[in-house]
């Protein structure tokens, strides 16, 4: 596709450095000493014998690691995606050079200037999977019509925040000339609003492939005049003041460095404080500004303050016009990962509007 932003992607590997190999006869656990020694490990005879080893490793992860609390389950995750990214798989004429692997559809997509190379094989399993949804689409409760999410592109897969936007939806009666989403991701806040009737929605994202997968989706159907995108942080081009500003941030704060989808799960400490001040001013007088949150990180104790309702106290730019709250589904019981904070976890709709305005009686 023809695009003059720069596609994210995984980096392919191309040293041609010593490495070990893994097939259904290697010894498991020298193999797992060697990735706790940042050594890489090479995929070599079936696809299935990658998928062994990273079972193999969660096993050795899960003996070893302590894995209950909030805190215990993200190290162990981060413990896990460490070691598994030093087993590798390569890639021949856009195709994976083992048996029985799957056909993925992104290698040649995302690298027409080359055809061999390695990935790890995490990366794989990712892209993999992404090709799926890309390939058959994903059914989304709110919209009519399934959305097809780029590679690398964050798209929900659970459901009650986008419930709650809808009902709030339903009942809007303000003008919906114009809309803003900010970080617009797979798009489905920004469908939404074109369905509820609104004329005109902004959408920018700082993930280059949310934007490069959108535009490509809507080609040059009339979505694509009602839908406008920008690769750009905040509200990038789009500074004419708007009715309705909506913004579903990263629920849970960062403890390192974020970069491309990582952005859509964890915020750093200037995201909230930067975006109040732009919002005071791309929002009109009489506007609204809707923000989509979760409890999640204060009843996992990640947060004292929830950075919203910490803005509405000591911001002097907003004030709080309504929020509303629904009970997220339980997780499932097929779901391995003790999740009993799920219990308590809510989502939230803000909706703000400026300090000054006094709503006509």
């Amino acid at each position: 596709m023809s695009t003059d932003i720069p596609l994210h992607r995984p980096t392919p590997i191309t040293s041609e450095k010593r490495r070990g190999t893994f097939e259904r006869d290697t010894d498991v656990k020298r193999t797992i000493r060697l990735l706790e020694q940042g050594k890489e490990v090479l995929i070599s005879a079936f696809y299935s014998d990658g998928l062994t080893l990273l079972r193999a490793l969660k096993v050795h992860l899960d003996r070893t690691m302590p894995n209950d609390s909030f805190e215990e389950q993200r190290a162990h995750r981060e413990a896990y995606h460490r070691m598994s990214n030093f087993i590798v798989i390569e890639v021949v004429n856009h195709a994976l050079a083992v048996k029985k692997a799957p056909s993925i559809g992104w290698f040649a997509k995302l690298y027409p200037e080359t055809e061999d190379f390695l990935l790890t094989f995490p990366q794989v399993q990712g892209l993999n999977s992404a090709w799926q949804w890309y390939k058959n689409g994903i059914v989304i409760p709110v919209l009519r019509n399934k959305v097809h999410p780029y590679y690398g592109t964050y798209f929900p897969t659970r459901f009650d925040h986008l419930k709650l936007f809808d009902n709030w939806l339903k009942r809007y009666e303000g003008p919906k000339k114009t809309a803003i989403d900010v970080g617009i991701g797979s798009g489905v806040l920004s469908l939404q609003m074109v369905q509820s009737g609104f004329q005109k929605v902004f959408g920018t994202d700082t993930n280059p492939n949310a934007i490069i997968g959108l535009k490509e989706s809507m080609g040059d159907t009339k979505l694509s005049r009602k839908i406008e995108l920008d690769y750009a942080p905040y509200f990038g081009k789009f500074n004419k003041p708007t009715e309705l500003i909506v913004f579903n941030p990263p629920w849970l704060p960062s403890s390192q460095k974020l970069e491309n989808i990582d952005e859509a799960m964890y915020y750093n400490e200037d995201l909230f404080p930067t975006f109040f001040a732009k919002a005071k001013e791309a929002l009109l007088p009489d506007g609204k500004l809707v923000l989509i949150f979760s409890n999640l990180a204060k009843i996992t104790h990640l947060i004292d303050t929830h950075p919203i309702e910490q803005e509405l106290e000591k911001g002097g730019r907003f004030q709080l016009e309504k929020c509303l709250k629904k009970k997220v589904r339980k997780a499932s019981e097929e779901t391995k990962r003790d999740q009993h904070w799920r219990e308590d976890e809510e989502v939230e709709l803000w909706i703000l509007t400026h300090k000054e305005y006094v709503a006509p009686e």
